[in-house]
């Protein structure tokens, strides 16, 4: 191994080492200054109370602003440059052996799901989401990732009665316990939890990176009644999944390092997608926060905080982080 090597692989054990719970598989933002740090300063907002599952906010800008849109941990600036290295050097390493990490063709990688639907009883009323709606949502996952190579397949489905596990939150032991029990396959098969996840929460995943610091916790949770058909509007589309495999795959939000972070890649580390200051929410159509950089913001974006119908794409740029670190950290045998 080579200095940059061991370098890079001190400093990153040395994240784990120094804050643990930062490196939990999935950990929600605890404190203000968190989640303004990953969120920004949110436009703002005149609208009527935003009542979601069973929670009452002045408006959507206050659901937005409490972390609930998406419980996904925040990567620190120093993470992410170490990861980045990390993730050049192993592109470079690759390319020096012969082998480098070629883009593949839309379509060309199949990634076995299994859905865990964990309910309170039996019955829709209780969680139980029907065999129809999975596989709604997997048609939309399909429909959403066309551009890229990824394709999910439906490998099989859990129904575990489970009234703990049914309002867990993102580190909890209910959390940890379900996932101990239901999890299947290795790092390349999705596992898709739904469940009426509590404090009001839209969902969360765990990136490439965390997979080998805890295997047990890989995958993706989501509201069941985000799913296609759901009750969770403007969020019942079936694109919180859409957005969660993405952070599952690699992805950052679109916010991520506002304006000034990078200039030619707005902190999300992909150069197509507009710099963007600040998370947004509903459908804002021309809405400019780095109006120094080019673009206007990446509303339609499925990394942005946007609503379901409002999200159509991802970019180029999304599609090679998603691969190369796909390749990197979730090999197809």
């Amino acid at each position: 191994m080579n200095r940059l090597q061991s370098t890079l692989a001190a400093l990153l054990s040395s994240l784990a080492l120094l804050s643990p719970a930062t490196h939990a598989a999935s950990t929600a933002a605890s404190t203000a200054a968190d989640l303004r740090e990953q969120i920004g300063e949110t436009d703002p907002d005149t609208g009527p109370a935003f009542n979601f599952n069973g929670f009452s906010f002045t408006n959507q800008k206050a659901f937005v602003d409490s972390g609930a849109r998406c419980s996904t941990r925040h990567v620190t600036d120093f993470e992410q440059r170490m990861l980045d290295a990390a993730h050049g050097q192993w592109l470079s390493e690759r390319s020096a052996e012969g082998r480098a990490a070629s883009l593949r063709p839309a379509g060309s990688v199949t990634v076995p799901l299994w859905f865990h639907v964990i309910r309170k009883g039996t019955g829709a009323a209780n969680g139980d989401i029907p065999d129809s709606q999975i596989a709604s949502q997997i048609n939309v996952l399909n429909a959403a990732y066309a551009s890229t190579p990824f394709r999910f397949t439906l490998a099989g489905t859990t129904r575990t009665t489970n009234t703990t596990w049914y309002t867990m939150t993102p580190g909890s032991t209910a959390e940890k316990q379900a996932k101990a029990a239901l999890r299947v396959g290795g790092a390349g098969t999705m596992n898709l939890y739904a469940a009426n996840i509590g404090q009001g929460l839209l969902g969360w995943a765990t990136f490439p990176s965390d997979y080998t610091r805890s295997p047990s916790m890989d995958g993706v949770v989501v509201l069941n009644q985000s799913l296609p058909g759901g009750t969770a509007a403007p969020y019942n589309l079936g694109d919180t999944a859409t957005h969660e495999i993405g952070h599952w795959l690699g992805l950052y939000h679109t916010f991520q390092g506002a304006c000034a972070r990078n200039a030619s890649t707005g902190g999300d580390l992909v150069s197509d997608t507009p710099a963007e200051k600040s998370a947004a929410f509903g459908c804002p159509v021309g809405r400019n926060t780095c109006a120094n950089l080019a673009g206007n913001d990446p509303i339609t974006n499925f990394m942005d905080y946007t609503d379901d119908s409002c999200m159509d794409n991802f970019t180029g740029g999304q599609t090679t982080r998603m691969d190369t670190l796909h390749q990197q950290y979730r090999p197809t045998p």
